[in-house]
């Protein structure tokens, strides 16, 4: 049997009466809604409850699954100590999540384990469930930094563990909305933040989780909300199946949005396979987009495949354009994956005989030797978006009025550190974050008198 049932719920303490004070009641609208999701979690007599929660130990590139027996935790931090929570964990249940995770070479586990105490996205949730459903065990998850479809890949697990065990499972997706709603809210307020939860409340309404995968980073990122991946977790537990979904509530009045949301699985739909319709369409618009690249970007790719594949490096291939192989010139080559970065290296000035070696170079250390990334796997290759820069002369300018982020890049130097940002990158809107950035690739402290030099590109997609 697949989890019985999801619920995805806000984590406000304030909703809390011995945290709020009185507080509370300016949100009483989501915590009657609340109640109405424990009873109903009680209702179906779960014997596991799954708790996701974005404020449990969090890495960039592994999901942690709290271990031991059980953990303890309280609200002293927010002036409650007198409400205290006290659970056992299902290590049974965990055992055999944590043992799908290896056969699916998904980094999720026990590993490292930094606090031991609950968490508030987890204890705000115990708080209203075990006033009604007391008897359960816990399993605690935290969040990461992978990319939304190892969410929905650990969701997915998280449902076949429950077939395996046999357990009456529920999943509580722990997550605020947007926290920029209001300008007196304690964030402030930002245009994408109604939008995200305007947008996240209509998606949730309608179980249309296959639109989650469509939130970009950025847009997320402005609207700063915590939950997403969360739900995304949530929609991977309930893959391939009908869903009945319930709004039933969201509140925005403390800057803060609150949503809680049911969700109970109807049985099998095979239109509902949401994670392998998006890879399928990714891959099809990748096929597109490399059927019409051009050759600095075919040489690219075609140096990650063959290095990928066997290990091997390309010769440079005949019949390129003369501009490829009569011109010498510092390059870039970026991969992408999911939208994210999977390996970016590149060389300020030529280090080759010509453009086309200087790409291959790069291409095979952005996929092999880029330090901040595992090597990429053949499996990777026919979802890698893949780029290529080339560089300019760089041209030195005497101060930062001379940049636009836009247009240029920016190098910047100090004694024998240099640090090198490219143009027109996502997330990098002005000439102080540009510079910010290139120093701190560089190791140069803000502060630390610098020489700046501007240079621009051509990029290759």
């Amino acid at each position: 049997m697949p989890i019985n049932a999801a619920f995805m719920v806000p984590h406000p303490p304030l909703i809390i009466p011995a945290v709020g004070k009185g507080g509370e009641q300016e949100i009483r609208q989501t915590a009657a809604a609340y109640r109405e999701a424990a009873r109903q979690i009680a209702a179906l007599q779960p014997e596991t409850i799954v708790i996701t929660s974005p404020h449990s130990v969090m890495y960039a590139d592994y999901f942690h699954i709290s271990p031991g027996r059980g953990a303890k935790g309280s609200f002293a931090r927010f002036g409650a100590p007198q409400v205290r929570f006290e659970e056992t964990y299902d290590e049974e249940f965990r055992r055999v999540l944590c043992e799908l995770a290896r056969e699916h070479d998904l980094p999720a586990g026990t590993l490292g384990e930094r606090d031991r105490e609950l968490d508030h996205g987890t204890m705000v949730p115990l708080w209203f469930i075990e006033q009604a459903c007391p008897s359960f065990r816990l399993v605690r998850i935290g969040l990461s930094g992978l990319p939304l479809t190892d969410h929905y890949r650990l969701g997915q697990l998280i449902g076949e563990t429950a077939e395996r065990t046999g357990r009456r499972t529920v999943l509580v997706a722990s997550g605020d909305l947007s926290h920029k709603l209001q300008t007196y809210g304690p964030y402030g307020y930002a245009p994408e933040g109604p939008a995200y939860d305007a947008r996240i409340m209509d998606v949730c309404r309608r179980a249309a989780f296959g639109e989650l995968f469509g939130f970009d980073e950025a847009f997320c990122e402005r609207a700063a909300e915590c939950g997403h991946r969360s739900f995304v977790i949530m929609a991977g537990a309930l893959d391939g199946l009908q869903v009945q979904a319930s709004v039933l509530s969201h509140q925005d009045v403390t800057g803060v949005g609150y949503g809680i949301c049911t969700f109970y699985p109807q049985g099998p739909d095979p239109d509902r396979f949401f994670l392998q319709a998006y890879r399928q369409r990714i891959i099809r618009e990748l096929e597109a987009k490399r059927a019409a690249s051009d050759e600095y970007v075919k040489l690219a790719r075609s140096a990650v495949e063959h290095y990928t594949a066997g290990r091997e490096i390309i010769p440079v291939p005949a019949h390129l354009p003369r501009e490829m192989t009569d011109r010498r010139a510092g390059a870039f080559v970026s991969l992408h994956k999911d939208g994210r970065l999977r390996g970016c290296i590149g060389t300020i000035g030529p280090t080759a005989s010509c453009v086309a070696e200087e790409i291959i170079g790069n291409a095979v250390s952005a996929c092999s030797r880029d330090p901040r990334f595992d090597p990429v796997r053949p499996e990777e290759l026919p979802f890698l978006d893949i780029s290529v820069d080339v560089l300019g002369e760089p041209e030195d300018i005497s101060s930062e009025e001379e940049l636009d982020p836009r247009r240029y890049g920016v190098i910047v130097s100090a004694g024998s550190r240099r640090g090198l940002l490219l143009p027109d990158l996502e997330g990098v809107d002005t000439v102080r974050q540009q510079v910010d950035i290139a120093r701190q690739k560089a190791g140069i402290p803000k502060g630390q008198r610098v020489s700046l030099q501007r240079f621009e590109v051509i990029r290759h997609h």
